[in-house]
Order: structure tokens, then sequence, then C-alpha cells
């Protein structure tokens, strides 16, 4: 194991593995003896890869001097498609008829829920069906909606599977424990009956064996992190075994020689490469996928638990480095304006379509001066920097002024050609009856799902789909990188922050603004559409 690094290069390097009573060797002939019904090799014999192999012997081979397994855990992640539930299955029958059998011995499956538990479960009950004398020496319970188990009444060894949406299986003193895909369980209820049951007996092993989870707040992450402290050299455990397949954060997530790397089976043709390149073209503008891809392709544990909004190498070719607001006073602008409570930001963002389809986004952000330097290393960007180079405005006292922000509009409206003001009324009664009363055309854009949702989407498209122009404003950046989102079953989008720190008010706004720039008729106000609509049921 290379110090600083994750990754398992013992599995490759052909070092040698300590096997002082035979025992990884016995495990191998174990494996091998088995069957499956998808093998390809003669007999349908149970295939155990160069790299499965070596993982075994590291398992089982190292002992204590009195025949003890040295490695009491093992943390195996690894991507989707690299047959980790055979191999999984497989491991489960060493315990529960092979050599690892403890007589009376509990071996469990255990998943985060029945459907999971039982793919496992089903994979080691189609090895044993492989085999007449395996079916003859054991018992298996599998009818739908009954509790999964197989049998070896000569030992009296029972295999069983079992769910962390289930009831907590406390009182059990398991011999063997797979952990299947802990990244997706929900609660700690049986992880904790598990371990604690674990420790009553000697000799114990439970396998982790999961692909890649999103966020940090799960029980699935705290094992990733405490295994890759260990695989990293930071903690010493020799009884913790980590297996760890997975790019770095900064890896080029399109080069194939690091898909090889972290999919050892893509050299044995699992997974398959071409769907893996399909996906790959899909993600290339499609942020959520590549989200998806890293995540379960890359085995890249994710910091967010949703997914990004937009593609941001394509938000940054968006940049005119010859951008000048001079050249926009001809265009038809929006206003989408997103004010602030509790001393936050403040963003107003001006949308312009052209005659092409793109449209232009600029800002203009407000910060109360109260505090700045402790506001900018509480979210961690630099507010006094930004004010000092005419990226934000700082506003004398704790609280954002309404009367700054609509003087700022008045402005705006003098200039460009301002079609809508968009307000949430939530914050901005009182400024709309203002600007209103000026003439100016200040809208109701409520902030509520049903109103955002389908303005969000007009604003992925236009940044995704590669119609976004900016002058490379770096808050409004900032504020555009810091969107996650959630879709429900509809497909309606949600924006939420990365983390609590972050700051999405200059994305909000310009969802409201660019989702009305981007009508197919933007060269009238929706006042206007008002009127006609009022002028034909008059005529009717």
């Amino acid at each position: 194991m290379t110090k600083g690094s994750s990754y398992p290069a013992w599995i490759f390097d052909g070092s040698p593995i300590d096997d002082p009573f035979g025992y990884g060797e016995r495990a191998v002939q174990f494996l091998r003896r088995l069957k499956h019904p998808n093998s390809s090799a003669p007999k349908n014999a149970f295939q155990l890869y160069d790299w499965q192999e070596r993982i075994v012997r590291r398992i089982y081979g190292p002992r204590h001097a009195d025949g003890r397994r040295v490695v009491e855990t093992v943390f195996w992640m690894i991507p989707r498609g690299n047959r980790k539930t055979s191999l999984a299955a497989a491991l489960a029958l060493l315990h529960t008829i092979g050599p690892e059998k403890v007589p009376a011995g509990q071996v469990i499956f255990a998943a985060s829920d029945r459907e999971q538990a039982g793919l496992g479960f089903k994979e080691a009950a189609n090895i044993v069906r492989m085999d007449k004398r395996l079916v003859a020496a054991t018992r298996i319970y599998d009818a739908h909606n009954s509790a999964k188990k197989i049998a070896y009444p000569k030992f009296g060894v029972e295999l069983q599977a079992i769910s962390s949406d289930g009831a907590a299986q406390h009182g059990k003193t398991p011999a063997f424990v797979l952990v299947d895909e802990i990244h997706v369980w929900k609660g700690r209820n049986l992880w904790e009956a598990l371990k604690s049951g674990l420790v009553k007996t000697s000799g114990t092993l439970m396998v982790i064996a999961t692909t890649a989870g999103r966020g940090n707040e799960n029980i699935g992450f705290d094992q990733y992190d405490y295994a890759r402290r260990v695989a990293i050299g930071e903690i010493e455990n020799s009884a913790f075994l980590p297996i760890i397949f997975e790019a770095g954060a900064n890896d080029n997530w399109r080069d194939e020689s690091l898909w090889h790397r972290v999919n050892p089976g893509l050299s044995h043709g699992f997974p398959n490469l071409d769907a893996m390149r399909s996906q790959a073209r899909e993600a290339e503008h499609r942020p959520a996928e590549r989200h998806a891809f890293e995540q379960f392709n890359l085995n890249i544990w994710k910091a967010a638990s949703r997914d990004p909004l937009f593609d941001m190498a394509t938000y940054d070719a968006g940049h005119d480095p010859h951008f000048d607001l001079a050249d926009l006073e001809a265009l038809p602008c929006f206003l989408g304006v997103d004010m602030s409570k509790n001393g936050d930001l403040t963003a107003i963002i001006a949308a312009w379509r052209h005659d092409d389809g793109r449209i232009t986004v600029h800002p203009w952000f407000y910060v109360p001066r109260e505090d700045l330097a402790g506001r900018a290393q509480r979210d961690q960007v630099p507010y006094v920097q930004w004010e000092k180079d005419g990226f934000i405005t700082a506003i004398d006292g704790p609280v954002i002024e309404p009367e700054a922000i609509e003087d700022q509009i008045r402005e705006l409206c003098a200039t460009f050609d301002v079609r809508e003001i968009l307000f949430d009324p939530h914050l901005a009664a009182m400024t709309m009856q203002r600007l209103a009363n000026d003439g100016l055309p200040a809208i109701q854009f409520r902030q509520g799902p049903l109103t955002m949702g389908p303005a969000i989407g007009d604003l992925e498209r236009i940044v995704n789909g590669r119609r976004i122009r900016h002058a490379g404003h770096p808050i409004l950046r900032h504020h555009f990188d810091s969107v996650v989102a959630t879709r429900n079953d509809t497909g309606l989008v949600r924006m939420h922050k990365g983390k609590r720190t972050d700051r999405i008010d200059g994305a909000v706004a310009a969802a409201m603004a660019v989702s009305r720039a981007s009508l197919n008729d933007n060269t009238r106000s929706i006042y206007d559409l008002a009127e006609d609509e009022f002028d034909d049921l008059l005529a009717a």
C-alpha cells in the first residue's frame, strides 16, 4: 500500500501475500470449485480473475501465530459492473458451506432494503443450485415475501439475507457479515446491531462491498472516510483492509486509461466499455449525468448529496472578453431581483436576448459593510477584495436598505430597454409599489416551486445549451457553481446550496430574468400581453 495513495497497488504488483497456514490457498481453491450460471468457463466454473484472487488471498492468508485471521473488516469500494455481487456471494458461501464455516455459525447478507438483499441472496442460491451435491447438502428457503435463507443442516450453519429497512437484528451472533452497498443505508440500527454481534466471538469477518456514495452525513461516508485514512497510511490498523478503486477529484474523467485503472474488470470485458463511452458522451454537457458517471463508473464519493445544475466548463465558455454593456442598450432587457433578509446578499441580474437566441447576463451585487471581513471568513469568499475590485457594493450598516436597490434599478431602467423587473413579493412589496408608482414595470415572480421550477429549467437549458454570454463576473460564477439541484418525479427542478455557507442569490435572480428573456416573443411586456387578452375578452 503506497503511503499517501488510496489505490490498492498490491493487487497488481505481484508482491508476496503471507499465507503461513495455507488458508488463503484453501479459500481460492474452494471458490474455483464453485459453479456460476453465467460463467463462460468450461463446465460453468466460477471465474476468479487474477485481481479477485489477490483480494481473496489478502483477506484469508495472513494469520496470527495462533491461526486467527489478521483481517477482521474489509472495506471494498469498486465501481458498478465489476461483478462485486458475484464475488460477495461466493465469499458468503465460503463461510456457509466452505472451509471458513463455523459450526452453528450465522452468515449474514445485509443490504439497504429487501430487494437489494434479495439480489445478493439470489446470486448465492443460484451458485448452490449449479451443483447437485450442494443442493443435496443444503436447504434453500426463498419463497416470495418470506425470509431468505440457505441452511447447511450438517453443521447447523445458516446464511440469511436481511435489510436495513426491516426490524433491527439484535441478538444475532454472526461469524460473517457481508454489508452490501452501504452508501444507500438510511439508518444505523442494523449496522449497530451487526457490529455489536460480531464482537461476541473471535475470528469473525465483516466485508463491506459498495460503490461510492454521496454526501458526508451518512454511515457509508463514515466507513469510507475511515477506510481511506487507513489506505493512505494516516491510521494504522492491520485488522482493517481497505480496497478502494477510485479516481481522484482532479483526474480527467474522460481518460479511458483512468477508467481501466479504477475498473479492474474492464480488461476482462466488464463493465461494458462501449456502454461507458456512450454514457461519457451523454455526460459531456449534462452535469447531472457527469456527476452520476463519476460516482458510479469512476467511484468518486461526491461531497454533495444532490446533482450540480450547471456544466461550469460550458458556463465558462460563455465568457466574452469583449463584453461591453453599451452594446446591449437596444436589446430587450429583463431584471431579476433577489432581495435579502437578515443581512444576506442582494442580487440584481439583467438578461438580454439576442436575435440568434443567445442570452447575455450581467449582475449587480450588494452586501452589508458591517462585519464584511467576518462574513468573508464564514462564507470562505473574498468579499473585501471583491469590493476593492468593484464586483460588489458594500452598503453601510448591518442590512441592505431597499432604497439603494431601487436607485440601481431606476438607473438601469434609464439606460436599458427594461421590459420587466421581477421580484418575489415576499420581501419586496414596498419596493415594487414605489417602482410601480414611478411607472416602472415591477412584476411579481414568486419563488415557489411551481413558478421557479420552470424558470430554473429554462436557465439550465440556456447555460448547458451553450447559449449563455457574460463578462466572467467572479461572484456570479461562484453563485452558479454553488447550485445543486433536486428533481421530483415530474421533472420539476429546485435549486439548493451545495453547503450551508454557499450563496446562490445570483443564480436565483438569473433564473427569473433568463426565463422571461428566453421566451420566444420577448419584444413585448407581459403588460402588453395582458392588455391584448383583455381586448380579446371585450371583443368576444
